[in-house]
């Protein structure tokens, strides 16, 4: 990376793009100029900004008594809630840098977190879905955490949340920089450790400002979250961000389920959600069979992974409302077709950047610039975009500053980006990104498998599915066995195989490497 060029791209950004506040001031102002309007509904109650804003100062305060400070660490995965919303505000106002974490992720990803990134906090649910993840807890320390833990509900031997919240509102913490870290969200690892993707104030506030426009949200918006707000999808795209930084108000489901979507849509008059296509198969086959009142909605957003064009076309005739192509990255670049494209556009293509200061660009294996048609590597940058991981975990970016998405992609003759998938191998399972090796590894140590391949194999619904392939003349383990095995070793659910095949040899390129891709037509047949 050719630092002159990062100097030159960061001064305009600041001159001309970069919105001069932080995420903690941001909420103060929201507050000031929406004051009782709501906010945030969540389990049926609704919260103002200027409610939001005392609980998030009352946070800021509670932290810094309990001894953390401006600039440490603190990984937060808590489910979907009002509190999610609110503590991580706080910490925003007490310059306290949040780490979004999954509540799908497990020991190996959370202590990989806690161990790489200097973490000083850990702030969790005490159950949820079942899991108990107080022993998550226990097991981080076992494994060599130091840090405090904090519960949102019965903490037992640990500290409670609700301590936060009965401080003064009055935050005292005032040299923020906007041009500072405000959060770190995960990208998936090619150790299955997530790299962490540092954001920053004011580049953030100026991404989640751009795809609200977008979305032509106003202060009568009702966003939805349907998927986990850790996500960079719904906390910022545009999001709980994006929806209030307009006068929004946002309604957090629990869980991503179809029943609990619609009825929300319908009971709260929701304007706009975000899903991905298998989540929204799921709504559609329950709207084939149930009835909801979907009348208010006006725009469904679709990413996470390719959405196929026959889906797209039934998501707006189920639906009745615009479906919006969304093709992000978490690391930065946003695209997202507009309201009133044709047809061809919205289901077939993914948009075009919310910013113009983003320069995408699609090249060839030597980088250089293809045309319209051609298809090639997405490389990006622009006043969102990063340009290295947290301790440069990986070498993201060319010379020129361009970060490198990994996605094969073209630009259409109209200008417009469609992207087809990725050029290494990373499986994208209903918009959840799993890196085949982390499961190999955990594999091959089971007594009774020697030699083991994971590839992703297209599926209808899930974008794509998880095949195990065994080298092995007799079957010796089961597909339920090889999930209790991972189980076992802590491996999150959404990293499960789906599928499992034995084969006596592998089959190899012409210079004798593994044929993944003649492993991903043998997992297609049935």
């Amino acid at each position: 990376m050719n630092l002159s060029i990062k100097q030159e791209l960061e001064a305009r950004y600041e001159k001309e793009v970069w919105i001069d506040t932080t995420l903690g001031e941001a909420i103060e102002n929201w507050a000031e100029k929406y004051q009782d309007k709501i906010a945030v509904t969540f389990d049926q109650v609704d919260y103002s900004y200027e409610d939001l804003n005392e609980k998030a100062s009352r946070a800021a305060n509670g932290l810094l008594k309990m001894g953390f400070k401006p600039g440490e660490h603190i990984v937060v995965q808590l489910p979907n809630s009002y509190e999610f919303i609110a503590l991580v505000f706080g910490m925003f106002k007490a310059g306290i840098i949040p780490i979004f974490a999954l509540p799908a992720q497990r020991k190996n990803e959370i202590y990989g977190i806690l161990k790489n990134a200097d973490v000083t906090g850990y702030v969790i649910a005490d159950s949820f879905m079942g899991f108990d993840y107080l022993s998550l807890a226990d097991e981080v320390i076992e494994m060599g955490y130091e840090g405090k833990v904090l519960v949102s509900g019965d903490c037992k031997s640990f500290l409670s949340t609700e301590d936060l919240y009965k401080e003064s509102a009055d935050v005292l913490v005032d040299n923020i920089s906007p041009s500072s870290v405000a959060l770190y969200l995960l990208s998936g690892g090619t150790t299955g450790i997530p790299k962490l993707i540092p954001r920053r104030h004011g580049d953030y506030l100026y991404m989640a400002s751009q795809v609200a426009k977008r979305c032509e949200l106003d202060e009568e918006s009702v966003y939805l979250v349907s998927l986990p707000v850790e996500h960079n999808f719904p906390w910022g795209c545009p999001g709980v961000i994006g929806t209030l930084l307009t006068g929004g108000r946002v309604v957090i489901a629990t869980v991503s389920s179809p029943d609990e979507i619609l009825g929300l849509i319908e009971d709260e008059g929701v304007t706009i959600t975000a899903l991905v296509p298998v989540l929204a198969n799921m709504c559609i086959d329950l709207l084939e069979y149930d009835d909801f009142d979907l009348s208010t909605l006006k725009v469904v957003q679709i990413g996470g992974s390719v959405l196929d064009p026959n889906l797209a076309m039934r998501i707006e005739e189920s639906f009745e409302c615009t479906l919006q192509q969304v093709f992000g990255i978490a690391e930065g670049l946003i695209c997202t077709t507009k309201l009133d494209d044709d047809d061809e556009t919205r289901f077939y293509k993914q948009g075009t950047p919310v910013s113009s200061y983003d320069e995408p660009r699609i090249v060839d294996e030597e980088g250089r610039d293809l045309p319209a048609g051609e298809f090639g590597h997405l490389i990006t940058r622009g006043p969102y975009t990063i340009y290295s991981y947290f301790k440069g975990a990986k070498e993201c970016v060319d010379e020129q500053c361009y970060f490198l998405t990994g996605d094969r992609a073209r630009f259409c003759e109209d200008g417009n980006i469609q992207v087809v998938g990725r050029l290494m191998e990373m499986i994208n399972r209903a918009g959840e990104k799993i890196d085949p090796t982390e499961l190999e590894d955990m594999l091959v140590s089971h007594p009774e498998i020697e030699d083991v391949q994971v590839v992703g194999i297209k599926d209808d619904n899930l974008g794509e599915k998880i095949c195990v392939f065994i080298r092995d003349d007799e079957e010796t383990l089961k597909l339920n066995e090889i999930r209790e095995f991972l189980i076992s070793n802590k491996v999150a659910a959404f990293k499960l195989p789906d599928q499992i095949k034995y084969v006596s040899d592998w089959p190899l390129t012409n210079v004798g490497k593994i044929n993944r891709k003649e492993l991903k037509k043998m997992g297609e047949i049935i």
